[in-house]
């Protein structure tokens, strides 16, 4: 995501905080590689030149004292660069009462895919959710959101025979009174003509939603622009979500111009998982476009990967500082539900730039299965306290033989074991629900190392 512009920046600051002078011919040239990586995100050039113009500008302010002026100049770095990723802003329900939240875009744009990911992230706030199918015009989209409420549980309206999208939803409204959130998925056109405006302003007066919200791709490039302000400008948009942020390195043309045309950016998907949806927010975007992670974020996946039950679960066994050989092997499920390591690692500190090989990352299915079958084979002393497994030779071999595997499996087991426990009593007394500080892991990160910390994930 972004890849190439967040080293280009980190690359700019690096020369700025180790420059003896900060010269006319260093700033120049920091200026002009970041203005070559944000032209190359696809950001407008007015924006970049504006960045470039505050940059020089306090570079070369002869009120600020050399030795404070780089301090200076990459505090303006982030400052502007926030700038144009625009205002941090939640997508609010309501506590009580009824939130109907309507998705309009484009052909191709990931309306229906990012309903289902939108229903599961307020499922999974304990919300009563339902998705209503209003495409009409898109021949596989109703059955495209069936099958995505079936393999998420979630709750979806749809009338396969009736072509009408007005007809459809007022048979449905009497029903959907009993739902605290309801997520409408409309028809998307090749461009924002009159028969689609006249269509969705026809259901909005209908539907009353609270938020109007366009989605719209991150390759759309700088024509983001054009979208974001003719939706504003006809249906009064009340925020965006940016879809397929891991498959460009342009998502900067479709996040700046959001921020341009003052519409919120709330989300941004970047896969094709249930779970590959987050609240965007300039600041984290910036920590974890820079390499120094996002816990909010990772907070937000381990919350999307468990339900309420398992995370009530877990602070519990936090509390009391106690694990059990099952919860390894949850730990590592939850991990691939959050689309495995590789995935994550951007959003925890100092992790950024490992390289984890592709086989590793296949091998977690073949893992789980194998300890699976091995907690199956101890005995319950066994299950209930791993400890008197650890130096007994002859234990490890007869569980390996009873499972079907080697030693060595058994002994994988045990360590993940153990690194799991050293994390939760580390981690005894902190609350899920208010997520861990950065203090918390980064005492964390020096307790294990990265090595271990990869061996955790």
């Amino acid at each position: 995501m972004l890849e190439k512009l967040g080293k280009a920046i980190k690359k700019a600051q690096d020369k700025i905080a180790n420059a003896i002078f900060l010269d006319k011919s260093l700033v120049e040239g920091i200026i002009k590689d970041i203005q070559r990586a944000l032209i190359e995100a696809d950001v407008e050039i007015i924006l970049v030149k504006q960045l470039s113009d505050k940059l020089r500008k306090t570079a070369f302010d002869e009120r600020i004292k050399e030795i404070e002026k780089k301090e200076h100049l990459i505090k303006t770095i982030h400052e502007e660069l926030t700038s144009i990723l625009g205002k941090k802003k939640k997508l609010e329900v309501p506590e009580k009462g009824q939130a109907r939240i309507m998705l309009l875009g484009l052909y191709g744009a990931g309306k229906t895919t990012t309903i289902a990911k939108l229903g599961n992230y307020f499922k999974k706030r304990g919300k009563k959710v339902a998705l209503v199918g209003l495409d009409v015009h898109r021949p596989a989209a109703k059955e495209q959101l069936k099958q995505l409420g079936e393999k998420n549980n979630l709750n979806v309206f749809i009338d396969f025979e009736e072509e009408d999208a007005l007809k459809t939803y007022k048979k449905f409204k009497n029903d959907l009174k009993k739902y605290e959130v309801i997520l409408v998925d409309t028809a998307g056109r090749h461009d924002l003509d009159k028969e689609l405006i006249k269509e969705i302003k026809e259901l909005g007066r209908e539907v009353s939603p609270t938020e109007t919200i366009l989605v719209m791709p991150a390759d759309v490039g700088q024509t983001a622009k054009k979208q974001a302000s003719e939706f504003q400008k006809a249906l009064k948009i009340s925020g965006v979500i940016i879809t397929r942020m891991d498959s460009t390195a342009k998502g900067g043309g479709a996040l700046t111009a959001c921020a341009e045309t003052e519409a919120p950016v709330y989300f941004i998907t970047n896969g094709e998982k249930i779970n590959d949806i987050e609240e965007f927010n300039p600041d984290s975007f910036l920590s974890r476009l820079l390499g120094m992670g996002d816990l909010n974020a990772l907070l937000e996946k381990i919350k999307l990967a468990t339900d309420e039950k398992q995370q009530k679960k877990m602070q519990k066994k936090l509390e009391e500082g106690k694990i059990s050989l099952e919860d390894v092997i949850e730990q590592v499920k939850s991990m691939n539900q959050m689309g495995g390591f590789d995935k994550i690692k951007s959003l925890i500190p100092g992790m950024a730039s490992a390289k984890i090989s592709d086989d590793v990352l296949k091998s977690q299915e073949e893992k789980v299965q194998k300890w699976e079958h091995i907690i199956k084979s101890m005995t319950s002393e066994e299950r209930e306290n791993p400890e008197v497994i650890q130096k007994q030779t002859t234990r490890i071999s007869r569980i390996a033989k009873g499972a079907g595997v080697k030693n060595s499996d058994v002994r994988s087991l045990l360590k993940q074991y153990d690194l799991l426990k050293s994390f939760v009593k580390d981690s005894s007394g902190s609350d899920l629900s208010e997520g861990i500080s950065q203090k918390q892991m980064q005492k964390l990160m020096k307790k294990f190392g990265k090595k271990k910390m990869r061996r955790f994930m």
